[in-house]
């Protein structure tokens, strides 16, 4: 299996013209559902140990929201990473019905739209951290302008966003849970439940679901609302994120279970 450093990166040598092109939701549904792989077709079943839980009250529960590295790096033409065709593949979609169903359950007390930028020439740096930086964006000799647009959260999220939300990129390399604002704000609003969404799934997902365990948080992994670099990577993390860490769910699901508690 490839490792989590291929999986951010090994797609950006000749990637600096992106590859995505938009799709309705219906052509998304209907072409993940034909390959039969990645997205909803990966989502486990529920590992025993959740099975026990009502998960209508966990969601119940005060609650966050976090949106990680859903940039037009991932998803618009141009795109550094657009290679990897995640607006063709219905993470987006998926997010949006989520984002959508917890602004209207009064539980849901913080949202977070966390992004991951690949240029780091400014980040603290490791010697390993150093190298690479540097090999993800080998042969990218972009203006600020041009990096500055690439970092930005993806048009249909933008329009998501409401007063109050916040907006930061991870300062590590896989979670959000060190050197960002996100510890403080969980702890000020006394959340027990993080949703989460984005991309990487084998890597930020998995990266902030466990550090959310491992700091008495409840994490749910939203499973067709993110996405591996490749889709036959999907059912693999999404088996190991719910075998050890944290349930896995459709977005279908966490409506349903809202409207339940509505």
């Amino acid at each position: 299996m490839e490792s989590a450093v291929s999986t951010r990166r090994a797609v950006l040598a000749g990637a600096a013209v992106g590859l995505a092109a938009a799709a309705s939701t219906t052509s998304i549904s209907s072409a993940r559902a034909a390959s039969g792989v990645g997205g909803i077709n990966a989502i486990p079943e529920l590992a025993p140990q959740w099975k026990k839980l009502d998960f209508a009250k966990v969601l119940a529960m005060p609650a966050a929201y976090a949106s990680v590295s859903q940039s037009k790096s991932l998803y618009d033409e141009g795109g550094a990473q657009s290679a990897e065709k995640h607006r063709e593949r219905g993470s987006l979609p998926a997010t949006v019905k989520v984002v959508q169903a917890a602004r209207k359950a009064k539980n849901f007390l913080s949202f977070n739209w966390i992004g991951y930028t690949i240029f780091r020439e400014d980040y603290p740096q490791s010697i390993f951290d150093k190298v690479q930086y540097e090999t993800w964006t080998s042969g990218l000799n972009w203006t600020p302008e041009k990096k500055k647009w690439d970092d930005e959260l993806v048009g249909e999220l933008q329009a998501l966003i409401r007063p109050g939300d916040n907006q930061f990129n991870e300062m590590a390399l896989q979670t959000a849970f060190v050197g960002t604002q996100l510890p403080l704000e969980l702890s000020r609003k006394e959340v027990k439940v993080l949703v989460l969404t984005g991309i990487h799934l084998d890597w930020c997902i998995e990266g902030n679901a466990r550090a959310a365990r491992d700091n008495g948080y409840l994490p749910i992994v939203i499973g067709d609302a993110c996405g591996c670099q490749k889709p036959e990577q999907e059912a693999a993390a999404m088996e190991r994120i719910n075998n050890f860490f944290a349930p896995v769910i459709s977005s279908d699901t966490f409506v349903k279970l809202l409207n339940q508690n509505a």
